[in-house]
């Protein structure tokens, strides 16, 4: 199902075209940087909406934990993903040649209720991953100390 997979993937990512890979590379290399595995895969909730809803609804029973989802122009992406599944969803709204982004970005923050999408800045993928990873470490010590520690370098630089 998935283009690339680690068999204890805890964070899902999908973003809607393969132009979107170089922007959510990085949350993969960060998700990787904090040793959480991770799987991804390309898939349009308009060119291919079941492929989405098959991916997204068994997200959960794959064992993800938390997904991330990168989407630029008609970013609908991370609703129908979070409408899928139980799991949280992090948008990742994607710089356009359009409107730079604004557009990807106002349709993600405007969820309805009931469906919450968290998200984080235009192109901010590597937001995305430590958010994904802050979520992990609330109910695994592992990664909760995986993100002091990355503060802390922060703080430190």
């Amino acid at each position: 199902m998935s283009e690339s997979a680690d068999a204890k993937a805890l964070v899902g990512i999908i973003v809607g075209s393969e132009s979107d890979r170089e922007v959510i590379n990085g949350a993969i290399e960060q998700l990787s940087e904090f040793g959480v595995a991770s799987e991804f895969v390309v898939a349009s909730a308009h060119r291919m909406p079941n492929r989405v809803h098959e991916w997204a609804g068994s997200a959960a029973d794959r064992g993800l934990q938390v997904i991330i989802a990168g989407a630029g122009k008609a970013a609908h992406l991370a609703g129908v993903v979070a409408a899928y599944t139980p799991l949280p969803v992090i948008a990742v709204p994607m710089r356009t040649s359009d409107l730079g982004g604004l557009d990807s970005l106002l349709s993600m923050v405007q969820m309805p209720t009931g469906v919450p999408v968290a998200t984080v800045a235009i192109n901010g993928a590597k937001n995305a991953a430590i958010l994904a990873t802050q979520i992990l470490g609330t109910a695994d010590p592992r990664y909760r100390q995986v993100i002091v520690d990355y503060k802390q370098k922060m703080a430190n630089a």
